[in-house]
């Protein structure tokens, strides 16, 4: 076979792989995160958290599995000996279509859907190989702000007062007409102290800093200016995959606080304990993001049960358009969501 075949082959092949991820990507991702939906939403109100974390897990994983994708989880429910599924490094898929990398957070907001208070979702992320930071199931300190600014306005080593002013000066306010998100912690009184004596007005959230995030590419919507605080990895690299899809700014680094930490993000390929992350170091290729609402929240509406019908609703974002779709699906065939 000449070369020259052998080229055009390759080429075919890689075109008709990229086919087939540009169609795993855009819609059957969808489907993960409704699956994932509907199974946590059983058990809302229930006070159950991990009982409604696993069903979110076994539904996500079930449906991950049935994708033409030779996917590998590099943020999943936590590392091998702490997860029986979609654990870090699981592979998913039925091995059959082209690599991806996956990041998953079957059930954000654990506590909220215990308690059916507002925000939780179902949520992932899906990209081309190699393109999503591996982390370790750790936390993470971030600031992230919508799109329309300069880069480098706001940073993660500056004070909270400086970010703050910074922020409102770009956007040609003062800083009593700024909004900082930050999650309901012990760990962050001083930050919010930091914030208020600026005069800008803090919102707190007691869960659910991936919604948190998004929330910064649409303050004319949502109110929301910058996501300031520490929250988990996870979350971090899922938030980071929905704003490179929609536009803003994020930066984060791992808190790897003892030896045990820094060897896991070691053997990840971290080399860097102190990195700062940006949002192009977070995410590097094609991605696509989706989140389904379990409890209705400023983000989306939960899964409403009715006689015969079930219905969702999803955002789906992708990073190579920039296209946002919203949908909102009624199912009337339960037996694909194993409901027991």
């Amino acid at each position: 076979m000449s070369e020259v075949v052998k080229g055009d082959r390759n080429v075919i092949a890689a075109t008709r792989q990229r086919e087939t991820l540009d169609r795993v990507l855009s819609i059957e991702i969808v489907r993960v995160t409704e699956r994932a939906a509907v199974a946590a939403a059983q058990w809302r109100g229930r006070g159950n958290e991990k009982a409604a974390d696993q069903a979110a897990v076994d539904a996500m994983r079930r449906e991950l599995n049935r994708l033409p994708i030779d996917g590998t989880v590099v943020i999943g429910e936590g590392e091998r000996d702490e997860a029986p599924m979609l654990f870090i490094g699981e592979h998913i898929g039925n091995g059959k279509g082209p690599r991806v990398d996956i990041a998953v957070d079957p059930l954000e907001g654990t506590t909220l859907c215990a308690k059916a208070m507002p925000g939780a979702i179902a949520t992932m992320a899906m990209a081309e190989g190699g393109s999503l930071l591996n982390a370790p199931d750790v936390y993470m300190d971030k600031i992230a702000i919508g799109p329309g600014y300069s880069k480098g306005v706001v940073d993660l080593d500056a004070p909270p007062e400086q970010n703050i002013r910074a922020l409102a000066m770009a956007k040609g306010v003062k800083p009593e007409e700024i909004t900082a998100l930050i999650l309901d912690r012990p760990r962050h009184a001083d930050l919010i102290a930091a914030v208020r004596r600026t005069g800008a007005s803090v919102q707190l959230i007691s869960d659910g800093d991936v919604a948190g995030v998004i929330h910064t590419a649409d303050p004319e919507t949502t109110g929301v200016d910058i996501y300031l605080g520490i929250g988990g990895a996870p979350e971090g690299v899922l938030a980071a995959a929905a704003l490179s899809c929609i536009g803003g700014q994020f930066q984060g680094r791992l808190i790897l606080d003892n030896e045990e930490k820094r060897e896991r993000s070691r053997r990840m390929g971290i080399r860097d304990p102190r990195k700062k992350y940006q949002l192009e170091d977070l995410v590097t290729g094609d991605c696509v993001f989706a989140a389904t609402g379990i409890v209705s929240g400023s983000l989306l509406r939960g899964v409403r049960f009715r006689p015969g019908i079930i219905e969702t609703e999803t955002v789906v974002m992708r990073s190579t358009t920039g296209t946002v779709r919203w949908i909102r699906a009624e199912h009337r065939h339960f037996q694909k969501f194993q409901m027991g």
